[in-house]
């Protein structure tokens, strides 16, 4: 069995939705995951809501930021094996596409940063966006990562998007 794997969760802003996945892979995933975010539109900033949302959950929040993509094209990035984009197609986002190697599947979901509403809206569509996020990646934890060859693991990576 590999001793480690490297994770990108891609999103156009990384302010949000990427955030909570790459701090909740890297809480969860510890010692066998190193997950990381970026955008490829980012914003900048980290959505004030997507801090508290993983802080609420015991989950770390130091170092997380909002970065572009190009970081992980440049000379002595992390060799990633997998790719992640969590954008929502049915909101008409355009998702980043990442070339190369890695196995990538879309885990499209709903964008929180985009709600409209009273405080607790905003907020309930954090906490959704985190639950979402919280079940795939366990799921994904739970694959038997050694015992299954590219093509199985591509299916069940897919498959995960769809729960």
């Amino acid at each position: 069995m590999r001793a480690h794997y490297s994770v990108l969760f891609l999103c156009t802003g990384n302010s949000a939705r990427s955030i909570l996945a790459e701090g909740i892979l890297n809480f969860k995933g510890k010692p066998q995951f190193t997950a990381y975010s970026a955008g490829s539109r980012p914003s900048g900033r980290v959505r004030p809501e997507a801090l508290r949302q993983l802080e609420a959950a015991h989950v770390p929040t130091n170092g997380l930021r909002s970065k572009s993509w190009d970081e992980f094209a440049q000379p002595g990035a992390p060799k990633l094996d997998f790719v992640f984009t969590v954008c929502d197609n049915a909101a008409k986002e355009v998702c980043p596409v990442w070339p190369g190697q890695p196995i990538s599947a879309h885990w499209g979901v709903p964008d929180p940063a985009a709600v409209q509403g009273t405080e607790a809206e905003v907020e309930r569509a954090f906490r959704d966006a985190f639950f979402i996020l919280d079940r795939r990646i366990n799921l994904f934890l739970s694959l038997p990562l050694a015992s299954l060859d590219g093509l199985a693991l591509k299916k069940e990576v897919d498959n995960i998007g769809r729960k």
